[in-house]
């Protein structure tokens, strides 16, 4: 692998330190709030918060005895704060500060993965206005259809990637959620103004209800989400891969010097990259199937979600924060090749031109039927045979009843199905 993942900011999120970390800020939330509605002595709060810390190697030794990583931390925390210790924890249940911290720890994924499809945008707006008129062929079904230009194409992926940066402004909104309320929701031994003080000092919303936990069709919405965002990706490689294929060449991986394709046969310039992200977007995928999985809990909450969500959400938004880097690499200094654009325009012998035939023919009073069989039957000759497309239409009795030499010439120019570009194109500011 040669880009490895080397962006450490999303890897931090999901570390045993910033987990705990960021569920002592909970607790220490709960017992300013609750010294303020004198639940706890005012002078503990500051002894609490120069005392409160933790070693993850003390939790995990703790952990061996108690099988409970949370009641773990707790023991961990309170050895350290010595007898103050006791009100930190009052009233909580173990999901509340852990579904808490996982709001949180999910909102600043998001804002990593928000930026870097920002950083993906930006380079396709540019690469879409380099070639707002680099001419090439579009095709459908893989075969030629009609002209299009490649700032198109980039323009079709600025378009799905802005549309998944919405997608991911509200799945952030989703999860970023936090509750404290209690072992079933009912706030049986907690005053509600702790959840609301505790989620605005975390920057996130109160659950409007929760059972035990936090309802597990957010963390699906947040998967989801990803795992679109990760199909895009592997819709926009897998169209490189089958644009950088030998027999069509128009566009290409930037091939570094002295990089090697393969260990047998050195000619090779594989699209490895495309490859690995186009991969990588099933794992992302399936992964978004488990946390569907986990929406369905027994009552008011069991721990098969947990054990699941300890594996897909960091995988997943580290696959996916590496996939948008290295594919905005891959844009960025994506090979283009014109002149194989123009050979492939004039591969079919003009063959792409068909409709446009056809409907001159319309335009001329003949019955869209009877036009489409006129044409077809000279492209087919040229399918079959080999024969001229252009050169038989014009010598065709049928079609020169309506059409001119000159007619048929205008048939057969760029410039007529691509005069609106630059309408589609202001769309996007290009």
């Amino acid at each position: 692998m040669i880009e490895r993942y080397t962006y450490p900011e999303m890897g931090k999120i999901w570390t045993d330190e910033n987990e705990f970390q960021t569920m002592l800020d909970i607790e220490i939330h709960a017992c300013e709030i609750m010294a303020e509605l004198g639940e706890v002595p005012a002078a503990a709060v500051p002894v609490i918060k120069e005392r409160a810390k933790f070693s993850v190697a003390r939790i995990r030794e703790i952990e061996k005895e108690t099988r409970h990583d949370i009641l773990a931390f707790l023991q961990a925390v309170a050895e350290n704060v010595g007898d103050e210790a006791k009100y930190i924890h009052l009233g909580l249940t173990s999901s509340d500060v852990k579904d808490t911290a996982l709001g949180a720890m999910m909102k600043q994924a998001c804002a990593i993965l928000i930026k870097d499809l920002e950083q993906f945008h930006a380079v396709l707006k540019r690469r879409a206005a380099e070639h707002k008129h680099t001419v090439m062929i579009g095709r459908t079904h893989g075969i030629h259809a009609e002209p299009i230009t490649l700032g198109l194409k980039f323009a079709l992926w600025m378009d799905e990637t802005e549309r998944n940066l919405e997608r991911l402004k509200r799945a952030q909104a989703a999860v970023a959620v936090g509750k404290l309320s209690g072992a079933v929701g009912t706030y049986s031994n907690i005053d509600p103004r702790v959840e609301t003080y505790v989620c605005e000092k975390m920057g996130l919303t109160p659950a409007r209800l929760a059972t035990q936990v936090i309802q597990r069709d957010r963390h699906a919405e947040f998967m989801t989400t990803l795992a679109i965002i990760a199909s895009s990706l592997d819709k926009f490689a897998t169209e490189v891969r089958n644009l950088q294929r030998t027999d069509i060449r128009e566009v290409e991986e930037f091939f570094h010097p002295g990089q090697k394709g393969s260990s047998a046969m050195p000619h090779k310039r594989n699209p490895i990259t495309c490859e690995r992200v186009a991969g990588l977007a099933r794992v992302v995928r399936g992964n978004a199937l488990a946390a569907m999985e986990n929406v369905a809990l027994w009552h008011e909450r069991d721990i098969t979600h947990s054990s699941v969500e300890r594996v897909i959400l960091p995988d997943s938004t580290i696959l996916l924060d590496y996939m948008l880097r290295i594919f905005t690499n891959i844009v960025d200094k994506l090979l283009v090749y014109p002149d194989a654009m123009q050979a492939n325009l004039e591969k079919t012998g003009g063959l792409i031109f068909s409709q446009r035939v056809m409907l001159a023919l319309v335009d001329k009073g003949v019955v869209r039927e009877d036009a489409y069989r006129w044409v077809q039957r000279n492209a087919m000759a040229r399918w079959l045979a080999g024969e001229d497309f252009k050169t038989n239409v014009t010598k065709d009795a049928d079609v020169a009843k309506y059409l001119t030499a000159a007619e048929i010439d205008e048939c057969f120019d760029t410039a007529y199905p691509l005069r609106n570009i630059d309408t589609i194109m202001a769309r996007f500011g290009l």
